[in-house]
């Protein structure tokens, strides 16, 4: 099973902007410009590694999604990995 977590806390300055978020990350010195659930999921994430069930169930919960889409946050989450916001763990 993969989990994910997101980059260190100060790899990142994360900044709201009215609807968006802008999210530094320092070790590429990229701003992306992101809207939810982005920022949401990277607070998540920060406090351990989570399987994908296991962020949405907790997204699911946190902000009472009834319809969570599991193929959207996998997408998302691919995402996430391939611009370095969040890391790919695999357990053994």
């Amino acid at each position: 099973m993969t989990f994910y977590r997101a980059a260190a806390p100060e790899a990142l300055r994360i900044v709201p902007l009215d609807a968006l978020t802008l999210v530094y990350h320092r070790a590429s010195g990229i701003t992306h410009i992101v809207d939810s659930p982005v920022p949401e999921i990277l607070e998540t994430l920060a406090s351990r590694p989570l399987s994908a069930p296991d962020l949405l169930a907790r997204l699911a919960e946190r902000f009472d999604l009834v319809d969570a889409d599991p193929h959207a946050l996998a997408v998302r989450l691919d995402e996430l990995a391939a611009v370095g916001l969040v890391e790919r763990l695999c357990a053994i």
